[in-house]
């Protein structure tokens, strides 16, 4: 399928935010990506998935969400990867970019988290129940998103590696809280990361499926 992609700027508040857009032709919804804990719109994992989504007639979004300043202060630190209300703020806004930018004006939107991002992209379903039509955690902490799941509206799904017992309760956890249609699916033989032969693909699979069945209706 053909793509068009372009590095775009998106500001956000104060700050401005690189991100890559990725638009097939005729797309059906767009994917605004919330990369995980210590990692960049250049994570390898979320680069994977967004292929497969493209395939699907599926946009992208893989955006930055700190500043290179925020970053070099986050790498001595690490406190703003785990800031869920900045980065669930700054999804928003981004949320509110895509509705309003002329080559995505009019598409259905969705969100796929991995790791915090995933609490992020929940907090922001919340915050925009009009705009986001379908939420995706891979790997995450949506249990990060504490009271702000009761307000999610979008049908989400909750992908866990089989072998990453912690991250499944804490999973189940946030999936009695959603009070929208949730769904938990359990890789079998996956670690946290899905970097076992054919998991990633799985996982690139299952939300491919789920936002081209949610973004579609």
């Amino acid at each position: 399928m053909d793509v068009r992609s372009s590095e775009v700027k998106i500001p956000v508040g104060e700050a401005v935010l690189a991100a890559d857009l990725v638009l097939p032709t005729d797309p059906v919804g767009v994917v605004l990506f919330a990369h995980g804990s210590g990692s960049s719109r250049h994570s390898p994992r979320n680069t994977a998935v967004a292929r497969v989504l493209n395939r699907q007639a599926l946009g992208t979004v893989l955006v930055d969400l700190l500043t290179p300043a925020e970053e070099q202060v986050d790498l001595r630190t690490a406190e703003l990867r785990f800031d869920i209300g900045l980065l669930s703020d700054r999804l928003a806004a981004i949320v509110d970019w895509l509705v309003e930018e002329p080559s995505t004006r009019g598409l259905p939107i969705g969100l796929f988290g991995a790791s915090t991002g995933a609490a992020a992209a929940l907090v922001s379903a919340a915050y925009r129940p009009e705009q986001v039509r379908a939420v995706v955690s891979r790997g995450g902490r949506p249990d990060l998103a504490g009271p702000s799941l009761a307000g999610v509206r979008a049908p989400t799904l909750l992908l866990v590696g089989g072998l990453d017992e912690e991250v499944i309760a804490l999973n189940e956890q946030a999936r009695r809280a959603l009070l929208g249609q949730v769904e938990l699916h359990v890789v079998p033989g996956a670690t946290h990361l899905f970097e076992e032969p054919g998991k990633l693909d799985q996982v690139a699979d299952e939300a491919a499926s789920w936002f081209a069945t949610h973004l579609r209706s």
